[in-house]
C-alpha cells in the first residue's frame, strides 16, 4: 500500500496531469483489489453540481457500467457519493436495490460491485467503483482494503484537484495578460495612425469590435497584422 501511494504521489508531482493521475489510480486500484475468477473493472465517479461523470476508468466496460448508472440517476456509486459510505453488492441478482440498473447491466456479466467514497475538501463528491464477474468477489477483507486504499488516495486526489485548479488559474492569468498585451499594442498603433489620445483609441477599438460582432482581442490582432507580419508574444519571467 505504501509503495502504491508513493508511486501515485511521484506520478502526480512529476506530470502535474490530473487525467494521467486518475487513470493510473484506476489501473492500480483494479490490480491491487483484484479477486480470483476474473479481472476487476474500475471507474472513478466525480459528482459536481449534482451532475455525475466518470473521470477515469481502467476499461471501456467500467466506463459503460458507470454511464448506464448515471442514466438511471441512482445506483451503488451514486449512493456512495451522496451518502458518503461504502456500498457493497455481493450478488446483483439477489440484491433488491436499484433493480432497473441491475437489469440493464445484466448482459455485461457483472455479478458483484463495490463502491467506496473518497473524502474531498470541497462540496464535490467522488467514489471509486469496482466491478467483478463473479458473485461475492469482495469479501470483508477486500472491503476493508478498499476503504483503507480510498482513504489514503483521498489525500492525493485532493492534492491533484488543487494542483489542477491552480494550474487552470495560472493559465487563465497568462491568457488574460497575453490578451492585454495585444490590445495595448493595437491601441498604440491606432494612436499613432489617428494622432489621437489613448482613450479615443480604445473607443475606436471597442466600436469596431461592437459593430463587427468580433471579440476585442481579435480586432486588436487584425490591427497589429495590418502593420507587421511578426507574431506578438507576451514574455513571462520564470
Amino acid at each position: 500500500m505504501i509503495a502504491v501511494n508513493e508511486y501515485l504521489r511521484d506520478l502526480l508531482l512529476e506530470t502535474h496531469d490530473l487525467e494521467s493521475f486518475l487513470n493510473a489510480l484506476t489501473h492500480i486500484s483494479a490490480e491491487t483489489l483484484s479477486v480470483a475468477g476474473g479481472p476487476v473493472h474500475c471507474g472513478i465517479t466525480l459528482r459536481r453540481h449534482k451532475r455525475a461523470g466518470t473521470v477515469a476508468s481502467n476499461s471501456d466496460l467500467a466506463q459503460e457500467l458507470d454511464e448506464v448508472q448515471y442514466s438511471f440517476g441512482e445506483g451503488p456509486c451514486l449512493a456512495a457519493c451522496s451518502e458518503h459510505r461504502t456500498i457493497s453488492i455481493p450478488d446483483i441478482e439477489k440484491d433488491g436495490r436499484w433493480p432497473e440498473y441491475f437489469a440493464a447491466i445484466s448482459d455485461a456479466g457483472v455479478r458483484s460491485m463495490l463502491a467506496v467514497p473518497f473524502t474531498l475538501d470541497s462540496e464535490d463528491t467522488a467514489a471509486i467503483n469496482l466491478y467483478a464477474m463473479r458473485s461475492h468477489a469482495f469479501g470483508a477483507e477486500a472491503v476493508k482494503q478498499a476503504e483503507a486504499y480510498a482513504e489514503q488516495a483521498s489525500a492525493l486526489l485532493n492534492l491533484a484537484v488543487r494542483m489542477a485548479r491552480h494550474r487552470d488559474n495560472e493559465e487563465n492569468l497568462k491568457l488574460a495578460l497575453a490578451s492585454r498585451t495585444t490590445i495595448d499594442l493595437a491601441v498604440g498603433i491606432i494612436m499613432g495612425q489617428n494622432k489621437c489620445s489613448q482613450e479615443r483609441a480604445i473607443e475606436i477599438l471597442k466600436s469596431a469590435s461592437s459593430s463587427r460582432n468580433i471579440k476585442l482581442r481579435h480586432v486588436a490582432e487584425a490591427v497589429i497584422a495590418s502593420t507587421t507580419n511578426s507574431p506578438v508574444s507576451t514574455h513571462f519571467d520564470a
